[in-house]
């Protein structure tokens, strides 16, 4: 179950708007998230700062997230509150400007897929579903070496090393515009997305 804090505050439209997405990316919270920032350009939000910390998920929801973010109307800031773990990785490279607070991280590993239940694995389904690592892994290199000053190479290191690095390590190289904690002026709309179970 969702419930959502958004809207006009006292009949006017903000034109800054901090949002707050403590999450996991899979469906719903990503169309939550979609739906709250659509408002936001629907009522003339100008800026928002995206708040974020995720463990990951979904790849295709990471990268249907990544593209409706570059494509908004606004102006996008990201800012690394905690966690920016695997896909998560890609959304937060969506902001024009982006931050991380001196305590937070981002981890970086290769895709996987989840096998469920008794399942033959023959060559073909074997390269059906390396194919679909390997796709993904090569969309999101991509992602990060347009965003960021990371080169190819190192890229296919950080998937394969599985590490997480900390925020001086996003500074230098371009992940990061640089460390800086989150100061949310007095007044300063905050809409938060809360997912209960």
């Amino acid at each position: 179950m969702l419930r959502l804090l958004a809207g006009t505050i006292g009949g006017f439209t903000p034109e800054t708007v901090y949002i707050s997405f403590s999450a996991e990316i899979i469906p719903h919270t990503t169309e939550a998230l979609i739906a709250l920032i659509s408002e936001q350009v629907n009522i003339g939000v100008k800026n928002v700062h995206l708040l974020m910390s995720t463990p990951g998920g979904s790849v295709m929801n990471g990268m249907n997230l990544y593209n409706f973010l570059r494509a908004l109307p606004l102006e996008l800031t990201t800012h690394n509150i905690g966690n920016v773990d695997s896909i998560g990785n890609a959304v937060f490279l969506a902001g024009a400007r982006r931050y991380a607070c001196a305590n937070s991280t981002f981890m970086f590993h290769g895709v996987g897929i989840d096998l469920n239940g008794p399942l033959r694995l023959e060559e073909k389904l074997l390269q059906e579903k390396l194919d679909a690592v390997l796709a993904d892994q090569k969309r999101i290199g991509a992602v990060i070496e347009e965003r960021t000053r990371i080169e190819k190479d190192a890229i296919a290191d950080l998937f394969h090393e599985a590490k997480t690095k900390d925020a001086a390590f996003a500074a230098r190289y371009g992940i990061i515009d640089e460390i800086r904690n989150v100061k949310i002026p007095p007044g300063g709309p905050i809409r938060a997305l809360v997912f209960q179970r």
